[in-house]
């Protein structure tokens, strides 16, 4: 009885083993969130060839985080970029960042986006930056603003691809084409009077 009972103290003991070591490296919030994370990084220093090779080691080191990046955009000039990624939080992407390459966020932001329209043509790329306060603005508002942006654009030649709101600190930023920022400001303008904080040429990756 003793020889028979050992044995399967053993195999319990190693069941019981494993399962602690997969609820240890399980995430303990796997629900994805969207986020806009923002690199300020020292003005005309900032390559966009650079730039693709740090994001292709973030994506080299993301699925150790729970982390997926899905696009990029670069403005070289001011030493801007933009990471999209949906994440359980933003540490697992600050994790991700440092791990890949060392360069971390500067600025965070949870946003939920609208309905993406395809690009069209090889127009110039921009992001503007709207800051309309903390708690002060919906994703319902944004939709109904993005629609006027849309009835509006084909006066100036934009299009307006898709957009992203922060509701907790107030922050909209929108991606369209068009022929120079100018388009892209008098479209909001006439549509619905709101007019960015900043708009930077971009390039995309992914």
């Amino acid at each position: 009885m003793k020889l028979t009972y050992i044995p399967v103290m053993i195999i319990a003991l190693s069941l019981i083993t494993i399962n602690l070591a997969a609820q240890t490296s399980a995430p303990k919030n796997s629900q994805q969130h969207l986020y806009l994370d923002v690199h300020q990084l020292q003005p005309g220093k900032v390559k966009f060839a650079d730039v693709a090779k740090a994001h292709a080691k973030d994506l080299e080191v993301e699925k150790k985080y729970g982390v997926h990046f899905i696009k990029y955009w670069v403005n070289e000039d001011k030493g801007l970029v933009y990471c999209l990624s949906s994440a359980p939080d933003t540490i697992s992407i600050t994790k991700t960042h440092a791990e890949a390459h060392g360069l971390l966020p500067d600025h965070f932001y949870r946003v939920s986006d609208g309905v993406a329209a395809a690009l069209k043509g090889k127009k110039n790329l921009y992001l503007d930056v709207h800051y309309l306060g903390a708690g002060k603005v919906t994703a319902k508002d944004v939709v109904e603003a993005h629609k006027k942006d849309l009835a509006t654009e084909p006066k100036y030649g934009v299009n307006f691809i898709n957009y992203w709101v922060d509701e907790q600190k107030g922050m909209v930023m929108c991606l369209s084409q068009a022929k120079d920022s100018g388009a892209v400001i008098q479209t909001h303008k006439e549509a619905h009077g709101l007019l960015p904080a900043y708009i930077v040429k971009v390039k995309e990756g992914e």
